[in-house]
């Protein structure tokens, strides 16, 4: 067993094994092929679920620990980049101190929506950012990890009624979620009166993060095509642990 702040070399990547990444890499949705499920910044953690075959294998899949995640990495791509290191304890966050961190979360919002960028999906780094991907850098800013996905974020809130042309119910930094009757497909964070911050597409009008609203004086393509799938909203009141799938 390599000691810890190891450098990663494949010999060493085991089922099990946890490792800390020295630099940004994108996560896979498959062993092949270049479909993009997440990314993990510099300084996240991954466990290794399967091992590396010695006759060819090019990605390992692994469980991103902050989240819980698990995707594909490139072997190649970790070669040095990423060191030995213990799991993380799990985050104990109370509902009183999320409140707090909403005004940071916001905060950061501002200034992603002011840089220049486009919807990508599986986006998580910035400054391209898919819906789900957009909510959790913003939240992950300020210390509070939330799942990856849209429905798995729905899952992870507490439920808040709203409808449109309601949302008396609804405090800055909620979620609002989006889609179809059977799932969720998409998210956006609640900045005030309605209105919501969010990544989306341009088969919807735009490309990129940008401000809607719920209430149906906001004629512009993407609201009116949102506000017609409008599923609930969510409030976050607890951290991921990190320690199990979402």
């Amino acid at each position: 067993m390599p000691t810890l702040g190891t450098p990663l070399t494949p010999d060493l990547i085991t089922p099990g094994s946890c490792w800390q990444l020295l630099k940004d890499l994108n996560g896979y949705a498959r062993s092949r092929g270049e479909g993009l499920a997440t990314q993990a910044a510099a300084g996240r953690c991954f466990r290794v679920i399967t091992p590396v075959n010695k006759l060819g294998t090019t990605r390992i899949r692994v469980q991103l620990l902050e989240d819980g995640y698990p995707c594909w990495l490139n072997v190649a791509d970790l070669a040095g980049q990423a060191r030995t290191t213990t799991p993380p304890r799990p985050r104990l966050m109370s509902s009183d101190a999320i409140a707090a961190r909403i005004p940071a979360v916001l905060a950061w919002l501002k200034v992603a929506a002011a840089r220049p960028n486009d919807y990508l999906w599986g986006g998580t780094l910035g400054p391209d950012l898919d819906c789900s991907g957009l909510v959790q850098c913003a939240f992950a800013s300020a210390g509070i990890w939330l799942p990856r996905d849209a429905y798995q974020q729905e899952r992870f809130c507490e439920p808040v009624a709203v409808r449109p042309g309601n949302d008396q119910l609804l405090r800055p930094g909620d979620l609002i979620f989006f889609g179809r009757p059977q799932r969720c497909t998409h998210v956006a964070i609640h900045l005030e009166r309605g209105r919501y911050m969010h990544s989306s597409g341009r088969e919807h009008g735009r490309n990129g993060i940008g401000i809607d609203s719920l209430h149906p004086s906001d004629r512009h393509p993407v609201a009116s095509h949102y506000r017609a799938e409008l599923r609930g909203a969510g409030r976050i009141m607890r951290c991921h642990d990190g320690t199990t799938l979402p």
